[in-house]
């Protein structure tokens, strides 16, 4: 038994990747840990590829569908799309290999709210889930299973396959072992009990995994790190972006609408959200919490300061040196750090009842508040929806920010009608640009379309935007919601013809 592996049963199926990718079928449903680039698994995956490969030069063409927490990384999702490896994949992705094989209708993909995959499996509506490969960073004596750097699925990955295969990842630090709170009381209707978390602190589960020795199939040692993107470092717009949303929050505060600690904060991926996370630590906020999908880079330091108390997630998504820097302190943080399962970390009625404020990037807004967050010009998939849907409709003030141009200019974000609908007006409370910010709670429509014109648009597409809505207002088919609809999207559609939407 190796130091990670504590149990005879389990060191017992230890094999080669090789021998463990031989193990799963054509054809099969495969559920993968892995979250934003962190506890995916790293030699399953990428051996899997080379006998899909070798598999379609003999003329045996091998497919499996693909499922995870979220997004992955090129080893795993890269791979099995460069070899056409993927039948389906779900519940979120932003492999560029993957996303050109889904926009070339090469690839299909079901885009998921992240907190209703869990549910969805156990309902049996994608079919019957085969095989789970799961990251851990260790097996305990009894044959517990220690989760790495994120939760995700895993859970539910380990329930529901019919065989499992684990990869324990030794660079991953045995530190981690206690930060994570696996709660198993979800049901399905009408079994369901309310979740008993009142605080982002709260521990309601184990610290551990469980699954049957028999049902685990191979075990794979590894040794390698996660993908850790660095963060490009602030530019200009996103710091006045920033600073739009931390004057908004501390109006809040003076107007007694949220108090001087503010509520449990949920912030996307981005260098946008990063920026905001930098500016907490020097605005006049203390004592925070944080009930989110993924810890970043911003959101570390400000543990490290003492600004934030308690950060719930699910997983990781650090730059290498704040990886480095976590994986060499990580027992310090662990009374900081809870990391939960996704249907946990994105359940709607935790968000709702905890009152998260919930800031997330989008592709476009309309002049009436509709977001559009995961296609370009109305039918390319940039990434997906992953989370945002689970908190910006139960937030208890929902965030959406954007640079206000796109394209180098040639695209703006504020546009008449957007070209696809991820949230409607209903989930959206605030947007943010550089140009400034509009709180849209309270107002009609035509109220909403005035102030994103004059706060958030960009002031080179400002007076085209003030043309539309006044003639929109003259010549629509009703003046609720006035629109030209011959004209709506006309802007994407100069875009795919010239290049430029001015």
């Amino acid at each position: 038994m190796s130091g990670r592996i504590r149990n005879r049963q389990f060191a017992a199926k230890v094999v080669a990747a090789e021998d463990a990718a031989e193990l799963i079928k054509p054809g099969d449903n495969v559920g993968m840990s892995g979250f934003t680039g962190a506890g995916y698994p790293k030699a399953v995956p990428a051996a899997l590829a080379k006998r899909v490969a070798t598999s379609r030069e003999i003329g045996r063409p091998m497919k499996v569908g693909l499922w995870t927490g979220a997004s992955t990384a090129p080893e795993l999702d890269g791979a099995l799309a460069e070899v056409e490896g993927i039948e389906l994949r779900l519940p979120y992705q932003s492999d560029p290999a993957v996303r050109e094989k889904i926009n070339s209708g090469r690839l299909d993909y079901t885009d998921i709210h992240l907190s209703h995959v869990a549910q969805r499996v156990w309902q049996g509506i994608y079919g019957e889930l085969d095989v789970a490969v799961v990251e851990i960073s260790g097996i305990t004596p009894d044959g517990d299973l220690i989760p790495s750097s994120s939760v995700g699925n895993n859970k539910t990955w380990l329930e529901q396959a019919d065989r499992v295969i684990l990869e324990v990842n030794s660079w991953q630090s045995a530190d981690l072992d206690g930060m994570h709170d696996i709660y198993y009381g979800t049901a399905l209707p009408p079994h369901r009990r309310p979740i008993p978390l009142t605080h982002p602190s709260d521990r309601i589960g184990v610290p551990h995994l469980k699954c049957p020795a028999d049902k685990v199939i191979a075990v794979v040692e590894t040794e390698s790190p996660d993908r850790n993107a660095p963060f490009t470092p602030p530019d200009e717009t996103s710091r006045q972006i920033a600073a739009h949303v931390l004057d908004f929050l501390d109006l809040e505060v003076r107007s007694g609408r949220l108090p001087r600690e503010l509520l449990p904060l949920q912030s996307g991926v981005g260098n946008v959200a990063n920026t905001v996370l930098a500016g907490l630590q020097d605005g006049p906020f203390e004592g925070l919490t944080a009930y989110t999908e993924v810890i970043q880079d911003g959101m570390l330091q400000l543990i490290e300061s003492g600004t934030l108390t308690m950060a719930s997630a699910t997983a990781f998504s650090l730059s290498p040196t704040a990886v480095e820097r976590f994986n060499r302190d990580t027992a310090a943080y662990r009374d900081k750090i809870v990391l939960r399962p996704q249907e946990i970390s994105n359940h709607p009625e935790v968000v709702r009842r905890l009152g998260c404020l919930a800031m997330n990037g989008i592709v476009e807004a309309d002049i009436y508040g509709n977001i559009n967050s995961t296609h370009v010009m109305g039918s390319r998939i940039q990434n997906g929806i992953g989370g945002s849907g689970d908190f910006a409709r139960n937030a208890y003030v929902s965030i959406f920010v954007t640079p206000s141009l796109a394209k180098s200019g040639a695209v703006s974000t504020i546009v008449p009608m957007v070209s696809h609908v991820d949230h409607t007006e209903h989930d959206v409370d605030v947007i943010v640009t550089e140009q400034g910010l509009a709180d849209l709670r309270g107002l009609s429509p035509k109220m909403r379309a005035e102030l994103i014109i004059e706060r958030c648009a960009h002031p080179d597409f400002r007076p085209a935007l003030r043309d539309y809505f006044e003639r929109a207002q003259q010549s629509s088919y009703g003046l609720h919601t006035p629109h030209l609809l011959d004209e709506a999207l006309s802007w994407h559609q100069s875009f795919i013809q010239h290049g430029t939407m001015r």
